[in-house]
């Protein structure tokens, strides 16, 4: 509390006080860029046939409860329907307000002043601002105003990360106000945020911290976000207090230490970081969101601009999981860097962000909506030959369908920016700027990336000078741009942050022609193993490979379906590439006759791959397709076949042999196999999660199908005086005294299921239990299967 008190006071007294959004740039309101024809209004598109078919009266149903209003429908199942209810609700009003403000469709607004209008009601109805789907939240956030906190990475008194998925709420209505002028928003906004501050008002910065241990997305961002748009300090407290600072501090001190957690968790926080300092006008944590998007884009991103393994980071020097795993990057990840990617851009008009940017929203953005069905993607496999699973409308509410109605509806975001007086061309997108306040109309016509160009035209209300700054894009190599103004070659100057200027009196009619010639080069992993993407100018190439085996390609609802379960193909069967040079790109030719088509056939060392062909990995769908391919030189082929052949023939032979699994202490198999718990805690140890418990905790297995059944068990050698049982359906397996003997190393134990506990188990499910006898532990459980 006494940290709160001094932080006040600083606001009070800093003389740069300001509640300013602005940084060296800003961005153009969304409502003064339209999009031309091309991908990203396809996907536009796309995002609103998908948007107008979703029944808001479901959306609204879990507020409805909540409030005691009687639901005009039921509401929609999957995560909409197990705890997370309300959270796409919040994802849609933001989706809305965006995609209203970038197309100005009135059937859009029609809906934006529904889903207000009810939600009203619903806040209305609670009486003291509370607005929200959690179900009980009412009396769970009665428990936490008097200081009774149970605090886990994923859960919070018993709920599925209540603040998660009340901040979806805040950022929509945030959103209804700030992109669609929605005024009843506005005012909602700051009801609920005053609901927060009554709340959290008695309790102290420790206990606070402690909440905090559960994921809470981007609260310290909508605080800062609440104090800008009323101009009063007390919400820059609340998102002060609301920043986690054992996520905060390492980052000061430069230190990475994101192994291990979960990616999305963490990168609200960052923004957040971040927004504080924007409207504070004090800088201290920019660096930790500086140090944050260094350490995750330069060491942690594959070529598509996408980040972490089954939503975790996994080891900076190790990218084998992010190879085997079917779970590759996951799509609200990048949503949010991009969000932090474009806070970093406008406080320092450095085009290094927006080299990330460009690559993440043409190669995992724009990849992850299925460009003629609909349809979004949780994960994106970096696996050779794996492939992708679509969200449905009616039966699919994963956090990644949140987001993506969300994101391709602000494709015009970023592609301009501005200073007081100049203009900046961020991104080559077919386009319309208004800007406004200058009387300045630019049409951006290009057909980009299919033609190496892009022109500019102008039409001015009168003649003025600015300097008209175009991005040179890392991929053009260094002297290869040009640039001509009314058909002749400009004299232009080069900025030290990566533009060219244009300082010049500009008329209307002016045409700026911008060349921007492309090559191809090879990107290997960031661990410097031996596998290789190609990107050709910022499009990541990739091949289809087949079409076989594409199981759940439509996910149906389920709680899992948005994992593509179908069968892994072996990586020692992945198109392999061999080359005796050093540029393995040279080896990479286009095709004639086919537009921005490639081929690799020679390098590719099995016949059978010879006619791959390389194309935009955002234009591939409903197959599969791989990325990342194996290569080595003609004297290491035979050493290379023989690595992957070992490791990869254990490995699916136990994928064969196992029916279930969970990994403890990771979010989504916890929840998806039904986690509860007493007395547990969890944790990361050599970049392998563990659950323990000084009570029990226990996990729901999916058996399918007939015959005898054993239980795997994954503990720690050193682990010692842990005196716990393990049990089946209420039917004890063994009673574990564990003493340390077994090393320095991870150890895999079986135990039999005898068959009268599974002949006994209704719907073929398996409730397996771990609890601590007096005065001891659970072991750490490393990792749990259900095999054949």
């Amino acid at each position: 509390m006494k940290a709160k008190i001094l932080w006040f006071v600083f606001l009070m007294l800093a003389p740069a006080w300001g509640f300013s959004r602005q940084g060296q740039l800003q961005s153009f309101p969304l409502a003064q860029v339209r999009l031309l024809e091309g991908p990203f209004k396809q996907a536009q598109q796309t995002d609103l046939a998908y948007m107008l078919s979703l029944d808001m009266d479901r959306l609204l149903a879990p507020f409805q409860k909540e409030a005691g209003i009687q639901p005009k429908a039921q509401n929609y199942g999957n995560w909409e329907n197990t705890g997370l209810d309300g959270h796409i609700g919040g994802h849609y009003l933001s989706a809305l307000a965006l995609m209203y403000a970038a197309t100005g469709n009135p059937e859009v607004q029609q809906r934006l002043t529904y889903m207000v209008d009810a939600l009203e009601a619903c806040q209305q109805k609670s009486g003291d601002g509370y607005l929200g789907g959690t179900p009980g939240g009412k009396e769970m956030w009665q428990d936490i105003k008097a200081g009774k906190i149970d605090a886990g990475s994923f859960s919070l008194n018993k709920k599925w990360v209540p603040w998660y998925n009340i901040h979806k709420t805040y950022a929509g209505l945030r959103d209804a106000y700030v992109f669609a002028g929605n005024e009843k928003a506005r005012q909602m906004l700051i009801k609920l945020s005053d609901w927060c501050l009554d709340l959290t008002a008695n309790l102290s910065d420790a206990q606070i911290q402690d909440m905090l241990r559960s994921e809470h997305g981007g609260m310290n961002e909508v605080f800062a976000d609440v104090a800008e748009i009323t101009g009063d300090p007390k919400y820059l407290v609340l998102a002060k207090s609301f920043s986690q600072t054992s996520v905060l501090n390492p980052l000061l001190q430069g230190k990475d230490v994101l192994n291990g957690m979960h990616a999305n968790t963490q990168i609200p926080k960052v923004i957040g970081f971040q927004r504080v300092a924007e409207v504070s006008g004090d800088k201290t944590w920019t660096p930790a969101a500086e140090f944050f998007w260094q350490t995750v884009v330069k060491n942690r991103t594959v070529s598509i601009g996408g980040n972490s393994v089954s939503e975790h980071f996994h080891p900076a020097n190790n990218f084998s999981s992010m190879l085997e795993g079917k779970e590759g990057p996951e799509t609200c990840n990048t949503y949010n860097m991009l969000k932090l990617s474009k806070q970093l851009y406008l406080a320092s008009a450095s085009a290094e962000y927006l080299n990330y940017y460009e690559r993440a929203m043409y190669n995992h953005i724009l990849s992850s909506q299925h460009p003629t069905q609909g349809g979004f993607v949780y994960f994106t496999p970096m696996r050779p030959r794996h492939y992708r699973v679509y969200s449905q409308p009616q039966l699919d509410f994963w956090c990644c369908v949140g987001s993506g109605l969300e994101n391709h509806g602000k494709y015009g975001e970023l592609i301009y920016a501005h200073s007081a007086k100049d203009l900046y061309v961020n991104l080559f997108l077919p386009s319309v700027l208004e800007w406004k306040e200058k009387g300045v109309t630019l049409t951006q016509n290009t057909k980009f990336p299919f033609e190496e160009s892009s022109a500019l035209t102008f039409a001015l209300k009168k003649t003025q000078k600015f300097t008209l700054y175009i991005r040179y894009p890392e991929w053009v190599e260094a002297g290869q741009l040009r640039v001509t103004v009314n058909g002749k070659a400009a004299k232009v100057t080069q900025a030290a942050n990566g533009y060219l200027g244009l300082d010049r009196k500009w008329k209307s009619g002016d045409v700026v022609t911008v060349s921007l010639p492309m090559h191809t080069k090879a990107e290997y992993l960031p661990d410097g193993s031996p596998w290789v993407s190609f990107v050709h100018g910022p499009l990541v190439l990739a091949a289809v490979t087949d079409t076989t085996g594409l199981k759940g390609l439509r996910a149906d609802g389920s709680r899992m379906g948005h994992v593509a379960n179908g069968p892994l193909y072996s990586l020692e069967e992945a198109p392999l590439l061999v080359s005796a040079g050093k540029d393995v790109a040279a080896g990479i030719q286009p095709v004639a006759g086919k537009p921005f088509t490639f081929t690799a056939s020679s390098l590719l060392h099995q016949e059978q791959y010879k006619q791959l062909e390389l194309v935009p990995f955002y234009q591939i769908h409903d197959a599969r397709y791989t990325i990342y391919f194996p290569v080595t030189s003609p004297e290491g082929l035979e050493a290379r076949k023989a690595a992957l052949k070992e490791k990869e023939t254990a490995k699916l032979a136990l994928e064969a042999q196992t029916i279930d699994q969970v990994a403890p202490g990771e979010q989504q198999p916890e929840s998806d196999h039904g986690f509860a718990g007493e007395q547990t805690e969890t944790g990361v140890f050599k970049d392998r999660h563990w659950r323990h418990a000084r009570g029990w905790f226990s996990y729901t297995l999916k058996n399918k199908g007939p015959g005898p059944r054993r239980l795997r068990l994954m503990y720690y050698g050193k682990d010692k005086d842990r005196h716990f049982t393990i049990s089946v359906n209420g039917q004890v397996l063994a009673t574990e005294k564990l003493a340390g003997t077994g090393g320095d190393k991870f150890m895999e134990v079986d135990y039999e299921i005898p068959a009268a506990v599974l002949e006994k188990a209704k719907g073929g499910e398996l409730k397996l239990e771990f609890k601590a006898l007096p005065n001891s532990t659970t072991a750490g459980i490393y990792y749990v299967r259900l095999l054949r």
